[in-house]
C-alpha cells in the first residue's frame, strides 16, 4: 500500500511518474504531468528540439505511431493524450480550460521553452490557437486538415439557449445510440481517405472505439479559443513559420486558400494527394516527407 501510495503522488505531483520502454532503436519514456484541476498522459523519446504531436477529435496519441518513432531519430519528440481523451484525466462541465492552455502547462513542467507543434484536425485548432495566443511558445507550427476553429471562445460562455440545445443534441444522441454514432463517425473519416485508407482501418477503429464519448454527451467548455485566438491573430500576424496541409481525394474537402494564410507572413499552403482528413494514417510516407522537409528548410 505504501509504494502505490508513493506512485500516485509523484503522478499527481507532476514529478514525471515515468517507466522506459525500448521501441526498436528509440526509447520511450512516459508519464503523467499536472495541469490545473487534472494530470496529462504524454510520452517523449529522442534529443534535439522539440517536435510536439497533437491528435484528433474521438483519436489519442496513438495516431502518431508512424511519426512519432521516426521523428525521434532527430528530435525530442512528443506526444500526449488531451485532457478528455486516451488516459489522460477527464474532462468536467463545470472546469473552464482550453487544450492550448494544457499544452502550454505541459511545455512548462517538461522545461520546454519552444517547440515545433504539429496537429491534425483537433490538434489542428489547438496549433492555431497556439498561434494566435502564445506564438512565443513556437518554433513552427505544421496544421493538417484544421487551423483556426470559427468557434467562441472562452470569453463568451455558453448561453442559456446554447445550453438547451446542447441537452436536446445530447437527448437525441442518447436515443439513436453512442455505439451508431461512432460507426458513422467512422465511416465518415474513412470515406475522406484516398486509395490507401484501408490500411489505417484497424488502427482508427480501435482509438475511437476506446474513446469514451464524453464530448458529444455533455455541455463541455470552450477547449478551443476559436474565434478569441483569431482575433489576436488578425492583430498580431505572428512571424511563426507555418504549413497549412490538406489532403486530396474525392471525399474530403479543403480551401484552396485557408483564410489563416492571411495574418501569416510566413504561413503556406501544401496539398498531398490521394489522401483524405486522416492522411498520417493512411500515406505516413508522403506526411512524413512533407513535415521533415518543412523541418529541414527551416534550418
Amino acid at each position: 500500500m505504501r509504494i502505490l501510495a508513493f506512485i500516485c503522488l509523484l503522478i499527481l505531483s507532476g514529478l514525471t511518474g515515468l517507466y522506459s520502454q525500448d521501441t526498436g532503436d528509440v526509447q520511450v519514456k512516459s508519464g503523467y504531468m499536472k495541469v490545473p484541476e487534472g494530470s496529462l498522459y504524454y510520452e517523449e523519446a529522442g534529443t534535439g528540439e522539440p517536435l510536439i504531436f497533437i491528435h484528433g477529435h474521438s483519436l489519442d496519441r496513438r495516431m502518431w505511431n508512424e511519426q512519432f518513432f521516426k521523428f525521434a531519430k532527430h528530435y525530442r519528440a512528443i506526444r500526449y493524450d488531451l485532457r478528455g481523451y486516451g488516459i489522460s484525466s477527464k474532462q468536467t462541465e463545470d472546469f473552464q480550460f482550453t487544450h492550448a492552455e494544457d499544452l502550454v502547462a505541459l511545455m512548462d513542467a517538461l522545461h520546454i521553452r519552444k517547440a515545433h507543434i504539429v496537429g491534425l484536425s483537433l490538434g489542428g485548432f489547438v496549433g492555431a490557437d497556439m498561434l494566435g495566443c502564445f506564438p512565443d511558445r513556437m518554433l513552427s507550427a505544421f496544421l493538417a486538415s484544421g487551423n483556426i476553429r470559427k468557434s467562441k471562445g472562452p470569453s463568451e460562455p455558453m448561453t442559456k439557449e446554447e445550453a438547451a440545445k446542447r441537452d436536446e443534441e445530447i437527448a437525441a444522441l442518447e436515443k439513436k445510440g453512442v455505439d451508431v454514432m461512432k460507426k458513422e463517425w467512422f465511416e465518415g473519416l474513412m470515406q475522406s481517405g484516398g486509395t490507401r485508407k484501408e490500411r489505417m482501418r484497424v488502427p482508427l477503429w480501435e482509438m475511437i472505439d476506446d474513446w469514451d464519448a464524453w464530448q458529444p454527451l455533455h455541455k463541455e467548455v470552450r477547449v478551443i479559443i476559436g474565434l478569441d485566438a483569431y482575433a489576436k491573430l488578425k492583430e498580431n500576424h505572428p512571424q511563426v513559420p507555418t504549413l497549412i496541409v490538406e489532403g486530396r481525394s474525392p471525399g474530403n474537402r479543403y480551401s484552396d486558400h485557408p483564410e489563416i494564410l492571411d495574418y501569416l507572413p510566413n504561413g503556406k499552403l501544401k496539398v498531398l494527394d490521394d489522401c483524405g482528413h486522416m492522411m498520417n494514417m493512411e500515406q505516413p510516407e508522403a506526411f512524413n516527407e512533407a513535415l521533415e522537409e518543412f523541418l529541414n528548410d527551416l534550418e
